[in-house]
């Protein structure tokens, strides 16, 4: 019998915007707040904002750049490319689209994808898919946002924990027993309503009363998402673990969602992952969306965090709600390759 193909992460990359907004700055437009509260509830010191000439494809193809660069792979090589937003240049083309023609990678097939904060997680699991089923194939999974374009600066709740960013990798078949051992996702529909905006789709329609109304506002249950995760991803993590026959303990590096430096405190010890290295540029970049695991990927692996053999847990959740869990050992080769 053929072995299905193991797909793995061949090289990373990530974008974020030059402006730099700190906790001092933003306070000056959001209300009933301080720099201290931010720090001491997210543990955020900064987030970046786009310029007003970028939009999220922009982000995405500086994020797509320095991944292929890192993969040592041209444009012209991928099969497949998928883009993670929720915040679209428009509803209409695909995102992704604009990223390929940015790129040149005029050969690859490209989706959107929309998992909101989970989206890189899901991303690499479709990616795990096309391989699967097109050995030799090479995937392009981009995840960006812009959250600074839908936040509601009334809203201190929402308003103090997102940036904008783009985070990449790209995938391709490797030897085992490296790459993508095996992931999980999950959607929990019932929970809808936590996170999301009103208005601007098919059910109520952009109008003169939806902007004043602010229903094009990205709106969060703030508690009810905490509540959520807290409840909901452990066993995910679990599940995935078991299956894969390895304990938390053996986990060596965690890279979850960016969501909140406090709340991710309270995941990891959940999760019974205490003994692995979790890693969070949440402190300067914020929570950029679907990007935010992605970004956090690359600066670890930028910063030589990751060693050949070594065991990763990924973990994005999001609006949904949605969970994606996704566990490989990663590929280092030999210098040169």
């Amino acid at each position: 019998m053929q072995s299905i193909p193991r797909a793995g992460i061949l090289g990373t990359g990530s974008y974020v915007p030059e402006h730099e907004v700190t906790n001092e700055a933003l306070v000056e437009r959001v209300t009933d707040t301080t720099p201290e509260w931010i720090s001491r509830k997210t543990l955020i010191e900064a987030r970046r904002f786009a310029a007003p000439d970028e939009a999220t494809s922009d982000l995405a193809t500086h994020a797509a750049r320095a991944a292929l660069e890192s993969a040592g792979i041209t444009a012209d090589r991928l099969d497949y490319l998928i883009v993670s937003t929720s915040t679209g240049d428009s509803p209409q083309p695909p995102t992704s689209s604009l990223v390929q023609h940015a790129l040149g990678a005029h050969r690859a097939a490209c989706l959107d994808i929309n998992v909101v904060c989970a989206g890189f997680v899901f991303g690499l699991a479709l990616a795990r898919s096309l391989i699967a089923v097109n050995p030799g194939a090479v995937v392009l999974v981009v995840a960006a946002d812009i959250y600074s374009r839908v936040l509601d600066f009334d809203d201190r709740r929402t308003a103090i924990l997102f940036g904008d960013g783009a985070g990449a990798a790209v995938l391709g078949t490797v030897p085992e027993p490296y790459g993508l051992i095996d992931t999980e996702l999950v959607t929990r529909g019932d929970a809808h309503d936590l996170i999301h905006i009103k208005a601007g789709g098919s059910r109520l329609p952009a109008s003169e009363q939806t902007v004043a109304d602010g229903d094009h506002f990205f709106r969060m249950n703030g508690r009810g998402v905490r509540d959520f995760v807290l409840a909901g991803v452990p066993p995910v993590l679990a599940d995935l673990l078991g299956r894969a026959g390895i304990t938390p303990g053996q986990v060596t590096h965690f890279v979850p969602h960016q969501a909140n430096g406090v709340m991710i405190q309270e995941l990891v010890e959940a999760a019974g992952l205490s003994s692995a290295r979790t890693h969070l540029v949440l402190d300067r970049y914020g929570n950029t969306g679907s990007a935010s695991a992605a970004v956090a990927l690359d600066a670890a692996a930028r910063e030589g965090a990751f060693k050949d053999g070594e065991l990763l847990l990924l973990a994005g959740f999001g609006g949904g709600m949605s969970v994606g869990a996704a566990l490989l050992r990663w590929y280092g080769p030999p210098a040169g390759k």
